[in-house]
């Protein structure tokens, strides 16, 4: 990842409007900001989230709050509480997600 052309700013999380996105249980709400090629986001996870999709994009992600559960398509799974982040590339390791108990987490992509 390059971080070019990006001016210093700050970023007031709350006043950015939540968009829900698709799920197969529960419900997802991202507040995201873009800078150049660099997607950043603030997600939430209500409790019973399930992903709907393996995703390959490649991620730097932090767990702020609540509790993670990540499957590998090769069966591993990772669990992540607040303070927690996992690092993937792209194309590098399938994964989804879940979120039994609701999760909130900071995502660079």
């Amino acid at each position: 990842m390059k971080m070019n052309s990006i001016p210093f700013n700050t970023v007031d999380w709350a006043t950015i409007p939540p968009e829900e996105k698709t799920a197969d249980a529960g419900r997802v709400f991202w507040r995201t900001q873009q800078f150049g090629e660099i997607r950043v986001r603030m997600v939430e996870y209500t409790p019973g989230y399930v992903s709907d999709h393996w995703c390959v994009k490649g991620h730097v992600l932090l767990c702020i709050e609540g509790e993670l559960i990540t499957e590998l398509e090769d069966g591993r799974v990772f669990t992540l509480k607040p303070g927690m982040s996992y690092q993937v590339a792209d194309n590098a390791e399938p994964h989804r997600s879940r979120a039994p108990l609701g999760a909130k987490l900071f995502i660079v992509d």
